[in-house]
């Protein structure tokens, strides 16, 4: 995907970088792999704002896609690269041999007509997958299952790859976008490449109104706020936040405070990404 900078025709161009969705082949959703998508304006069952600064947007719909890529032993050919509103990676429409029609994250560099499978071993090329144990040390993957067979939950956003760093015994050691080293089971599944769309980090929106339609309200600053309101509040003038670090609005610390718990997981953690 390229960028295009918009002529300054009004403020909220002056500073835009946006996509041009050169990549995209198509507009036409597959009706029968969309589900409505309910907004919650970060709600609650009961009604309270758990998650701050979230309401409004545009009308979505959630496409369903193949994190599992259970469609062993098929053949299926790219039909389309499609936009999805719900997430930075584009989404690739393949056609399977049975008939059947799936989703899958678009990886860099898969076009229209191409043949992907997914298979116990398979081509080490783009859009193919295959559990940890098959692939070469080096390779470049996305789209990683932490447990085999619940579908993939590591490496799902534009632009990110991790690289197969070796196998030995029952895990395999995999360098994560972040830096972290961590062990996975061998027999988890990969899919061979890194994800397309990768100048999605360089967009500027150029204006609020942006954010808006993404269904994002505004933030203020917590020194701006009353004392009342926020413990950074209040003071003559502009003031600085004042007290030993920083602070949410109900008193816990904040920006660069650690918040991870101990869990089990940890001991397949080689290397942490903040030393």
């Amino acid at each position: 995907m390229s960028l295009v900078k918009k002529k300054p025709t009004s403020p909220g161009r002056r500073g835009a970088v946006l996509p041009d969705f050169s990549e995209l082949t198509s507009k036409e959703t597959k009706k029968s792999l969309l589900q409505p998508l309910k907004k919650h304006s970060g709600r609650n069952n009961k009604g309270r704002i758990t998650v701050r600064h979230r309401g409004g947007g545009h009308k979505r719909k959630y496409r369903i896609i193949d994190f599992k890529r259970s469609k062993l032993g098929v053949e299926g050919i790219v039909d389309s690269i499609q936009y999805d509103p719900n997430r930075s990676s584009n989404l690739a429409l393949i056609k399977y041999k049975d008939g059947d029609w799936s989703y899958i994250l678009s990886p860099e560099g898969l076009k229209v007509g191409d043949i992907i499978t997914s298979n116990e071993k398979t081509d080490i090329s783009i859009g193919n997958c295959m559990p940890l144990k098959n692939i070469p040390s080096g390779t470049e993957v996305h789209n990683i299952e932490l447990n085999a067979g619940q579908g993939a939950k590591l490496v799902r956003s534009a632009g990110n790859s991790a690289q197969v760093l070796a196998t030995e015994g029952e895990h395999t050691l995999i360098r994560l976008p972040s830096g972290e080293m961590r062990r996975i089971h061998k027999e988890c599944k990969a899919t061979i490449g890194s994800l397309g769309n990768q100048d999605h980090k360089n967009i500027k929106l150029g204006k609020a109104g942006k954010n808006r339609h993404k269904g994002k309200r505004p933030s203020v600053r917590g020194v701006a706020m009353a004392p009342n309101a926020h413990p950074h509040g209040g003071g003559e003038g502009k003031s600085p936040i004042g007290m030993p670090g920083p602070k949410t609005p109900w008193g816990r610390p904040a920006l660069g405070a650690k918040t991870r718990k101990k869990k089990p997981s940890d001991k397949f953690i080689i290397r942490r990404r903040k030393r």
